[in-house]
């Protein structure tokens, strides 16, 4: 296991709120790219994902070959009230569950990244791939905020 993914993935933490600091109700709900999420959509999204990602990390620590199921991140969206919660606080929660997550991370021997669980869509998953594929998760979606941002003017 290269550990340098576990610093990427910490250091994703706070980074979600410096990108939405000094943005306004308006700019969390403006969608200058119709059809697309709105940047407070992104951010709830972000949060939620990271928290399910902690989730099935954790049980792959502690559970042996546990089963890990997906979610319809679209549903997530609308029914979960997405446009009238707190990006500031989804954000907050995003950057402590990732300096928790890492904390744990830190401490696993090298072979607890080998761990599997069976996610009901992709099939076997590892420990290491999960770490990888959240890291990766953050720099992804901040794509598409940035762009959203400088379509606003708040670049």
């Amino acid at each position: 296991m290269n550990r340098t993914i576990i610093e990427d993935y910490a250091r994703g933490g706070p980074v979600l709120a410096a990108e939405i600091y000094g943005l306004t109700p308006a700019d969390f709900c403006a969608t200058p790219i119709p059809g697309t999420w709105s940047i407070g959509q992104i951010v709830l999204h972000l949060m939620d994902s990271d928290l399910i990602g902690a989730d099935r990390m954790k049980r792959i620590i502690a559970e042996d070959n546990p089963a890990l199921i997906g979610f319809d991140e679209s549903a997530f969206a609308k029914k979960l009230f997405y446009n009238d919660m707190d990006p500031f606080t989804a954000a907050d929660i995003f950057q402590k569950n990732r300096a928790l997550m890492a904390a744990i991370l830190r401490r696993l021997p090298d072979a607890a990244f080998a761990r599997r669980g069976t996610h009901n869509q992709v099939g076997p998953v590892t420990l290491a791939e999960l770490v990888e594929k959240y890291a990766g998760h953050l720099p992804h979606h901040l794509t598409f905020l940035r762009q959203k941002k400088q379509l606003l003017g708040k670049a």
